[in-house]
């Protein structure tokens, strides 16, 4: 559970992008455009993999089947996508993917 004060920075390597504020059931890649952060995204659905970012630190909820856009070796790399998944505390994105 967040509180009004949790943020996502989001980050390309070292380079602060912006901030956002995590609100309840915004994806990711909807907290990263209301802080001016573009993310690439195609199918929304996390089937293409095109939003493919990396968790640094923080906490994301994974669905017990992973959808195609990831696979496990991915996601021991940090590997999230940005379109469908929700952040559920403070955390900080490298919106590089992992691979």
């Amino acid at each position: 559970m967040q509180n009004n004060f949790s943020k996502i920075q989001f980050f390309r390597g070292k380079k602060l992008l912006g901030v956002g504020t995590i609100e309840d059931e915004l994806s990711i890649i909807e907290i990263a455009k209301i802080a001016g952060v573009e993310i690439p995204s195609n199918c929304t659905s996390g089937t293409c993999g095109t939003c493919l970012v990396r968790l640094v630190q923080g906490k994301v909820e994974y669905p017990e089947e992973l959808p195609p856009g990831l696979d496990e070796d991915i996601v021991e790399e940090g590997g999230i996508l940005a379109c469908c998944q929700i952040i559920s505390e403070s955390s900080i994105i490298d919106i590089s993917p992992p691979i």
